[in-house]
């Protein structure tokens, strides 16, 4: 198979990569600049990337980007190179399909989401995973089974079993089940887009929230499939509310604009995220150069952080 054109790029990068649907919240910021200590410690790029391939076919607001963009770059983050958005970019996920379709190939999928799990569900079957009903169907019940609903394509990934060792994990194995690469929307799934960017754009160091750890192996998997480097990848813990769920702008003052209605500003907001990856002292300035002479991947806690609104009073009294 040929691969996709490599980025060229001599020193490889590390990534931020929003979803515009609205503001970050503290959790979002904390994993942003642990994305940009990983990447500068390690003399990385920085790269910021907008993953808006979902927003774009919803109505939504588009200062919602230009908001997150500001608000990192209040909070001390620079990045190298224009920021890129996954909705210029549909024909390099088009190139990357014509690629997988010659090796291993890809099918249309016409199963809802009821029955995929009615099936995982069954015994024998991989939870989550998905369990090949579509994989080898007749030309005539595929056209039988497009008269009912359009399809989704998906690749032949041959219950591939991918190792990857996640610099705060740990090793973590997983079954790369026939995932899907174009919903039957048309929109391009996020586990191709984000291979793919981050294959031309020179990415080998992905830093995110380890909510996402389960879908590495499949990214791991395409992203060598695709002639590309494997990343180095750190999962870092969530921020989660007061009732252990992820952290949301429900929860009260979570966003830099609603901390400065009540009168904190960035430098307090960054000062209050190095304390909680142990960085800083409660209330202590540090500069951007600062956290990164100090910063130490080794040292990094293994737990969520828990935000509650006390977290914004205690920050406004200081």
């Amino acid at each position: 198979m040929t691969s996709l054109p490599p980025s060229g790029d001599v020193v490889g990068a590390g990534r931020f990569a929003p979803s515009p649907t609205s503001d970050l919240h503290v959790g979002n910021l904390r994993t942003a600049l642990l994305a940009w200590l990983f990447a500068r410690h390690s003399g990385r790029r920085f790269l910021v990337r907008i993953e808006d391939l979902d927003v774009t076919r919803v109505a939504h607001d588009p200062a919602i980007a230009r908001r997150q963009l500001d608000d990192l770059q209040a909070l001390g983050l620079e990045w190298d190179d224009a920021v890129v958005r996954q909705s210029e970019r549909i024909e390099l996920y088009e190139a990357a399909i014509r690629l997988l379709d010659a090796d291993p190939g890809t099918y249309p999928c016409f199963c809802t989401r009821r029955e995929i799990a009615e099936a995982a569900s069954a015994p024998h079957g991989a939870p989550g995973a998905y369990p090949g009903t579509c994989r080898d169907l007749s030309p005539a019940e595929r056209r039988a089974r497009a008269a009912g609903r359009p399809a989704a394509l998906r690749v032949r990934a041959d219950g591939s079993t991918v190792r990857v060792v996640d610099e705060l994990a740990g090793p973590v194995e997983g079954l790369v089940d026939d995932f899907v690469l174009r919903r039957n929307d048309g929109a391009h799934a996020y586990n191709l887009a984000v291979v793919v960017d981050d294959i031309a754009q020179g990415v080998d160091q992905v830093v995110r929230g380890d909510d996402l750890l389960p879908s590495t192996p499949r990214q791991a998997w395409l992203t060598s499939r695709l002639g590309g480097r494997v990343p180095t990848y750190a999962h870092v813990p969530l921020v989660l509310n007061a009732a252990g769920r992820r952290l949301a702008k429900r929860d009260g003052a979570v966003t830099l604009a609603d901390l400065a209605a009540r009168g904190v500003g960035p430098d307090a907001v960054r000062s209050r995220l190095a304390c909680s990856l142990g960085l800083a002292e409660a209330g202590e300035p540090v500069p951007m150069a600062v956290l990164l002479d100090r910063f130490d991947p080794g040292s990094l806690p293994r737990e969520p952080w828990v935000w509650t609104d006390q977290e914004a009073s205690r920050m406004s009294t200081t």
